[in-house]
């Protein structure tokens, strides 16, 4: 082999993994001191309304994804702490999605998104039997724009009283 030749293939093979390590890199999510949005994730709260006094009623999550964020968890928390002195109310969790993809695959990524946040609520001393679980996919959208903050608004659960 020609040392050109060698240096042809070292420059591909280092391009391919240029290339393909930019493919996978995964965008990283990340909220403000002011919990304003930064990535993936609405953290805001002009949407948010509250299942008790201070206590939000809402989660965000990141595109397809049903991954609690650390604010989440937070709220979810706050939700359990409130749960906890109130032992009489049971609540229904709400799972939502944006308006992209399938109905069919929104309302598995809803039902994925309200589990997580049952499952959360229960590490926290909330009896299953006390949580529903319910999915509305892309049906019942909080903010019907189609941009990318409308759909951060969308990719939610929400916590409700259940009568």
């Amino acid at each position: 082999m020609t040392l050109s030749k060698i240096f042809k293939n070292t420059l591909l093979v280092l391009t391919a993994c240029l290339v393909l390590s930019a493919c996978a890199t995964k965008k990283e999510i990340t909220t403000g001191i002011d919990g304003s949005m930064q990535g993936d994730v609405y953290t805001g709260t002009d949407t948010v309304k509250y299942l008790a006094d201070g206590v939000p009623d809402r989660v965000f999550f990141a595109t397809n994804e049903s991954i609690l964020t650390t604010a989440s968890r937070e709220t979810l928390r706050a939700q359990a702490a409130w749960l906890r002195k109130n032992p009489s109310i049971n609540v229904v969790l709400e799972g939502h999605a944006d308006e992209r993809g399938t109905r069919e695959y929104n309302l598995a990524l809803g039902e994925r998104r309200a589990n997580a946040a049952k499952d959360y609520l229960m590490t926290y001393g909330i009896s299953s039997d006390r949580i529903s679980v319910l999915s509305y996919g892309k049906e019942r959208p909080v903010d019907s724009g189609s941009n990318p903050l409308s759909w951060s608004k969308n990719r939610r659960s929400v916590t409700v009283k259940a009568n």
